[in-house]
């Protein structure tokens, strides 16, 4: 194979790798993005998640960009309502939209850009020589190879290009390295959605106080977040075992299909290959279980069908590193704006308990948001890398806000801009002009406002 010379590769083809490669190649860096599917997207498009949760913050639109310009994109060619407030209560508004459509945007976005593109090929392993990669290894059909770039960006969701090169991390808590539960999406057709509403308007006190109720009919799409009664009332009757205690479904860019997120599977690691098969032969069996609930008990549900699980299970968190600035719940609860932050976020602290079928929220004072600083995205240990995602430097509770896929894109904007301004001036990743990669997102239509409002007591 030719020798590969890149300015700036990817590991991970995510809504974090294609964003940072975007932003990357159009900063002028000849850019690899290696991903292991077919297709780009990773978590909007592998785990069957969605909405998209949260681009903003009260009314203030906090993640703009290349984020939003996804988001428009898809708009355009109605794979997209865009932006409506949350129809379930819990952030300031959601995106829908439509997983085929999303591979196609990204992956012409990409293409636009300048990105190679390199599908179906696994990252293996990396060379590190005094504080730098060398080189990073892969392996396709046609056997091994390595790949040599002047800065790595690692957008894996389990730092694993970060790991390998001697960064340490810490997985899950800090108290007991037990990581929020993976989940395994369900995306179900057939649900007569007016039923739902009315369903959901009925019984406000079994349902998520916040939801809108009085707009649901308003609001293009629709969902419900409660039922705890019913939830509680099968699990007395033998009839749901799933460690769960509420239904969560919300509706997708297609009338009447919906997305089920709802199965808890605890205790597992994802970077151990025999847990991560138990985890998803676990979802698909709690996902059949869970269907069966919704049909016999949520009005709406009754004669819905599922066009898919997954197609692989979610994690929302493993590994995440130590770099050279920890992000801190209060850090975010608290608005700190750093003088290095490069993406903003309005998503609220949402841990799903890695114990059991609990949820510990800790919410934003209202209309307010926090900033991520640059520091969390790169290590003491290694000068040419770069990492962006959900394993970034941050605690288990603050990661539990800005690993949503709008947060990680925002960051992921900051990342690849930077790593193609440290390509082009031969400095070290934690050596950027900090001042010139603000004003080149500011250009590009990042948000990077400080807040300044009051905050509640």
């Amino acid at each position: 194979m030719k020798n590969l010379i890149y300015d700036v590769v990817v590991v991970g083809g995510g809504p974090s790798g294609t964003v940072a490669a975007i932003a990357a190649a159009r900063h002028g860096a000849k850019t690899l993005l290696v991903e292991q599917s077919g297709f780009l997207g990773g978590a909007l498009t592998r785990y069957g998640t969605g909405p998209q949760m949260t681009y903003h913050a009260g009314k203030t639109q906090v993640v703009r960009g290349i984020p939003d310009e996804i988001v428009e994109r898809m708009k355009a060619l109605g794979y997209s309502p865009g932006h409506m407030d949350d129809f379930v209560g819990y952030a300031s508004s959601v995106t829908p939209f439509d997983t085929e459509g999303l591979k196609y945007v990204l992956e012409q976005m990409a293409l636009e850009a300048g990105v190679t593109l390199l599908y179906h090929t696994l990252y293996t392993g990396c060379h590190v020589q005094d504080k730098k990669i060398t080189c990073i290894t892969l392996h396709a059909k046609n056997g091994a190879f390595s790949v040599e770039a002047k800065v790595v960006i690692d957008c894996t969701g389990d730092a694993d290009v970060a790991t390998h090169a001697g960064v340490p991390s810490v997985f899950g808590r800090e108290s007991d390295n037990l990581a929020q539960p993976m989940t395994m999406n369900v995306k179900v057709s057939g649900v007569d959605r007016d039923k739902l509403i009315d369903f959901v308007s009925a019984h406000r006190d079994d349902m998520l106080p916040t939801i809108p109720f009085d707009r649901l009919r308003e609001i293009p799409r629709t969902g419900i977040q409660g039922a705890y009664s019913l939830v509680k009332r099968a699990k007395e009757r033998g009839e749901f075992s799933v460690d769960r205690d509420m239904v969560l479904c919300f509706e997708t860019n297609n009338v009447g299909e919906f997305i089920v997120n709802m199965s808890r599977i605890t205790k597992k690691m994802a970077t151990d290959p025999f847990e991560l098969t138990e985890a998803e032969v676990e979802g698909r069996r709690q996902g059949r279980e869970i269907v069966a609930f919704l049909q016999k008990y949520i009005p709406g549900f009754e004669s819905c069908k599922v066009v898919m699980t997954g197609p692989y299970v979610g994690i929302r968190e493993s590994r995440k590193i130590n770099g050279v600035y920890k992000l801190t719940a209060e850090d975010l609860l608290e608005n700190t704006m750093f003088n290095d932050a490069i993406a903003m976020g309005g998503y609220p602290i949402d841990i799903h308990s890695p114990d059991g079928a609990a949820t510990k929220h800790r919410f934003l004072s209202p209309g307010s948001w926090y900033s991520v600083p640059y520091r969390c995205l790169v290590s003491h240990e290694i000068d040419n890398l770069i990492v962006s995602g959900r394993c970034i430097s941050a605690t288990h509770e603050a990661c539990a806000a800005v690993r949503v896929t709008p947060v990680v894109m925002a960051i992921s904007q900051g990342a690849g801009t930077a790593a193609a301004l440290c390509a082009e001036a031969g400095v070290s990743v934690q050596d950027v002009d900090i001042t010139e990669l603000k004003k080149q997102l500011a250009q590009d239509g990042a948000f990077l406002d400080e807040y300044k409002g009051t905050l509640f007591a």
